[in-house]
């Protein structure tokens, strides 16, 4: 769940990954299916990966997987952030129910509830936790709140930091 400034090490055409450099002992691998950019909306083929990044480029990476024996830490640009009800996803516009909200009548509450909490302009995206069933108006806008302002911050210090950087560290459970 870190968030990282990385710097693109290596493009690998044939495999359609990177490598990336996130301050750590090895570096960490981008398959093209994790970048949000490259991602293919169903009528066009994703685009290569050579013609999203290349070396030296840097850019906003959360690790997705931890690293494992020899291995390093797996990545995606897809940015999601976990508060206390909601799951803030900054590059998406729609909001998800939890699975495990199983009446669909209280998902379609559920989702209606946060969509007239949200200003006409936001434009990001949540996912409604189960904790967020039995939660009121305030709790939900206090969560919006926090998260909004986080992203924010998150974004002010990866233009300043140099990569690679740590920007944002997940709470330990």
């Amino acid at each position: 769940g870190n968030i990282y400034t990385g710097k693109v090490k290596r493009v690998l055409p044939g495999m359609q990954s990177a490598f990336i450099d996130i301050g750590q002992e090895r570096s960490a691998f981008l398959h093209v299916a994790d970048i949000w950019e490259g991602r293919s909306n169903g009528d066009e083929a994703a685009k290569p990966i050579e013609k999203i990044l290349y070396e030296g480029q840097t850019l906003l990476v959360q690790v997705i997987k931890e690293p494992i024996g020899t291995k390093g830490a797996r990545l995606s640009t897809q940015i999601s952030i976990a508060g206390r009800l909601l799951v803030y996803l900054p590059q998406e516009s729609h909001i998800g129910v939890s699975q495990r909200i199983e009446d669909e009548a209280g998902r379609e509450l559920l989702r209606n509830k946060l969509q007239q909490l949200l200003p006409a302009d936001h434009g990001h995206g949540y996912i409604i936790r189960t904790v967020a069933e039995t939660a009121t108006d305030r709790e939900l806008l206090a969560d919006i709140d926090y998260l909004d302002k986080l992203w924010n911050s998150l974004q002010e210090h990866s233009k300043s930091a140099p990569a690679p950087a740590l920007i944002y560290q997940e709470l330990d459970i």
